[in-house]
């Protein structure tokens, strides 16, 4: 069943980090819906916000993957199930 989720990522030295970030996001681009970026240039931090709409096992399988990441930290809510979907299992 199809779940909506946010993704906030926390990137510390993003220079080391980003590239790895973007790669991975790459990987699950058929469940990713929106992404916001925002650099703290003087901070040397970026926080990133991801929309997505998948299976919770995708979800938490690019969770995962981010969080693994070194110099990367993230933190994910998800939805209940969606009405449409609750709808069609009956």
């Amino acid at each position: 069943m199809k779940r909506i989720a946010v993704i906030g990522a926390v990137l510390e030295n993003p220079q080391i980090s980003q590239q790895l970030f973007n790669e991975t996001v790459a990987q699950y681009k058929g469940i990713v819906k929106g992404r916001q970026g925002i650099p703290f240039d003087e901070e040397d931090i970026a926080v990133i916000s991801l929309t997505l709409k998948g299976e919770l096992d995708d979800i938490n399988a690019l969770t995962g993957k981010l969080g693994n990441l070194p110099h990367v930290t993230v933190k994910t809510a998800v939805s209940n199930v969606l009405k449409n979907e609750k709808e069609g299992a009956l």
